[in-house]
């Protein structure tokens, strides 16, 4: 299993738009957040060893902060033909196993990954209300196998300073995971 990091999408950049269809069989779009006071966009699959290492503590994460402004949406960016374990009927089934509370799209022509520079599962982009990026990079340091507990530190250290209305400190550590799995022809320059 090969390791990339998160490219590091520059701070301040503004949250490209998005249109996909959800689980729920919805088309979710940016728009539809536009009431959050912080949009949190997480690169995620079904099928990598990373993603499920924190899943459970994400879906938890989300759980403890939609109620408190955090729009939270996830987006599943790989070649469903060469890995159908990440097709929507496996999305699907991963909602009702893990019990995400918030949308879970497919990124079939992996247009939006491409937008926001995503490289890896998991990858997570903090927007403020402006659409601002405020942080992006890891969870929280825990790997599968590296026995640090899965805690979210790094990123709700992230959100609950932007609660707060203080800064977000802007030396933040890349996401580790598997490659986002590129469609032939697809993969970045």
């Amino acid at each position: 299993m090969a390791l990339t990091p998160s490219n590091m999408l520059p701070l301040g950049t503004k949250a490209p738009a998005f249109s996909l269809p959800s689980t729920n069989h919805e088309t979710v779009s940016l728009a539809d957040f536009n009431n959050a006071e912080l949009l949190l966009v997480a690169f995620i699959c079904n099928h990598c060893p990373f993603v499920k290492h924190i899943r459970s503590e994400f879906s938890a994460m989300a759980n403890e902060y939609l109620p408190k402004g955090v729009a939270v949406v996830a987006i599943s960016s790989n070649d469903v033909v060469a890995y159908p374990d990440d097709n929507m009927e496996n999305m699907i089934r991963v909602v009702a196993e893990v019990g995400y509370h918030f949308p879970y799209l497919l990124d079939e022509s992996q247009e939006v990954a491409r937008a926001y520079d995503a490289a890896c599962t998991p990858d997570f982009y903090l927007f403020d209300r402006d659409r601002a990026l405020i942080y992006r990079g890891q969870m929280d340091k825990s790997r599968p196998g590296n026995d640090i507990p899965v805690s979210g530190v790094d990123l709700r250290a992230a959100i609950d300073a932007a609660l707060a209305g203080n800064a977000v400190p802007e030396e933040q550590s890349p996401s580790v995971g598997c490659n986002i799995k590129w469609k032939p022809g697809n993969e970045p320059g």
